[in-house]
């Protein structure tokens, strides 16, 4: 009876530990935060990462969405033009239109990486524009305040703590200050990549030593880079139901998405 009681204690702490890795209220964010950063420690993070870490906040918009049930069931839109339309807000035909200007405007970028990857001007262009308008907006969210707070939430945790991680060696290494905007689950620059994408994928585009991603350059290259890591075969088609379609959901699964940018991106050129 004495072991079975030693046995059950042992069981109820190690669920205790095992849900201290994530939690389900806002309140216990300070202990999360606590319980992470032993995780970043072994993880080789720093004092610096350490320090963000530390002194990071609750995203109170990334926190809402994740709680809202109606944020998180997405209906199937049958034409990719209105849902082009809505994530872009404006016209297909208009968005279509400014890629192709974006192209033009940036001729030897594109097609330097088209030479290098075998990724598609258009299907870069594309993504660019749907992520953040070209640039246009790239966040406002800190984006170890987006990180840690989506890895915190228990749904999400098992997937966004390596980016967490990953998010707090990115400010070890000065690659981005911790108080630098982004989107609510952490993601960075022009192209909107995850902390741990980044660092796996990253590409030095323009030459100048760094891999920064909040220059337009280096942020197109690594989205090419990933795109062809991932799979991507050069010359080859890229709409459903072909392996490159499959390569395009390591940069995002939900079919709504995919399917407008393949839309965009073939009659972008």
């Amino acid at each position: 009876m004495k072991r079975l009681f030693i046995t059950a204690a042992l069981l109820i702490v190690g669920q205790s530990a095992i849900a201290a890795e994530c939690i389900t209220n806002q309140n216990q964010f300070g202990n999360y935060k606590n319980t992470l950063a032993q995780s970043a420690k072994s993880a080789g993070v720093g004092q610096r990462g350490l320090n963000a870490l530390s002194q990071a906040r609750l995203s109170g918009i990334t926190w809402r969405f994740e709680s809202s049930p109606r944020n998180q069931t997405g209906t199937l839109q049958g034409d990719p033009a209105k849902f082009l339309a809505k994530r872009s807000g404006s016209s297909a035909d208009n968005f279509i239109k400014r890629t192709r200007s974006k192209i033009a405007n940036n001729k030897n970028t594109f097609a330097a990486l088209e030479k290098r990857f075998g990724v598609p001007s258009g299907l870069l262009a594309t993504i660019w524009g749907l992520e953040t308008s070209w640039g246009g907006y790239l966040g406002k969210t800190p984006i170890v305040d987006g990180a840690v707070t989506l890895s915190s939430y228990c749904r999400r945790h098992p997937k966004f703590h390596p980016h967490s991680i990953a998010a707090l060696k990115m400010i070890d290494a000065g690659i981005v200050p911790a108080q630098k905007g982004g989107g609510p689950s952490g993601e960075l620059g022009h192209m909107q990549f995850l902390a741990g994408n980044w660092l796996r994928f990253r590409v030095d585009g323009n030459g100048d030593g760094r891999t920064d991603p909040y220059n337009a350059v280096d942020a197109l290259a690594t989205a090419a880079n990933m795109l062809r890591q991932s799979g991507w075969k050069p010359g080859q088609p890229f709409g459903e139901g072909t392996s490159n379609y499959n390569a395009l959901k390591s940069w995002n699964d939900s079919g709504n998405y995919l399917r407008a940018i393949v839309y965009a991106a073939q009659r972008a050129g």
